[in-house]
């Protein structure tokens, strides 16, 4: 055999090696991942919740006026005008926090009559109080003009729920904390180690009796009314914990 021969026959060998010994690693790499995904065992999968009672503190009163009439052009400039002149009686006494003032909705609709074709329009607006000063808004809502009282209702505002959150978040984790360790106890483990937790956080008002509506039609010839008299009910702030140990 000539020495060109054999250099290329060592060649073709050292390069077959080199191929089987990478297969071999890629085998064991293989099966080493095959374990390593493999699911745990003795994994308990759990949630709790904390949560905290606490008074209303947020005051929305919704103000509203309709028109309707032939023509949607003057239909709307009504309403234009109500809110306008509603807006600029509830801005003397606006305070941020306190009570905020917004528009609320404001649409034209049309008006169909006994043939299904439309014969006038018909449209409904509306103006917003909203804070923590009660009084100041149910006063500011009786000294508006043409803009009655539609709807009230109550909430928590961020401060509130936020300064008891921490309360409601630590009763949560401690029921979470003990649920593991009954459990563990119960399957005949020593105790348990933390593998994954969520924390989340919600508000939901408790039922409270409705107030009286006030009648779209009430502030007859203009006059202004008495404040309306309010009175909220609580909140709770929940906190739920929900995810998995190991038990050991």
């Amino acid at each position: 055999m000539s020495k060109i021969s054999k250099q290329l026959s060592r060649s073709w060998s050292r390069s077959m090696i080199a191929a089987t010994a990478l297969a071999c690693a890629g085998g064991a790499w293989a099966q080493g991942g095959d374990g390593a995904a493999a699911q745990p065992m003795n994994v308990v999968q759990l949630s709790a919740e904390g949560s905290v009672d606490v008074v209303q503190d947020l005051l929305v009163a919704t103000l509203a006026a309709t028109r309707d009439g032939r023509d949607a052009t003057a239909v709307q400039s009504q309403l234009q005008k109500v809110v306008e002149a509603a807006l600029a009686v509830a801005r003397r006494s606006a305070q941020p926090g306190q009570m905020d003032v917004s528009t609320g909705s404001f649409g034209i609709y049309p008006r169909y009559g006994k043939d299904n074709k439309i014969d006038g329009w018909q449209g409904r607006a509306e103006i917003v109080l909203q804070g923590r000063d009660f009084a100041r808004i149910t006063q500011t809502a009786a000294q508006v003009q043409d803009m009655p009282l539609a709807n009230i209702g109550f909430g928590l505002s961020r401060e509130a729920r936020e300064k008891v959150e921490g309360e409601a978040q630590a009763k949560a984790i401690e029921q979470f904390k003990q649920r593991a360790s009954t459990l563990a106890k119960s399957f005949g483990f020593a105790g348990y180690s933390l593998r994954e937790v969520s924390v989340n956080s919600s508000n939901s008002a408790m039922p409270l009796p409705r107030p009286h509506m006030m009648a779209m039609a009430a502030k007859a010839g203009g006059a202004e009314m008495d404040a309306m008299p309010v009175e909220a009910g609580k909140a709770q702030v929940v906190v739920h914990v929900s995810g998995s140990v190991q038990m050991r």
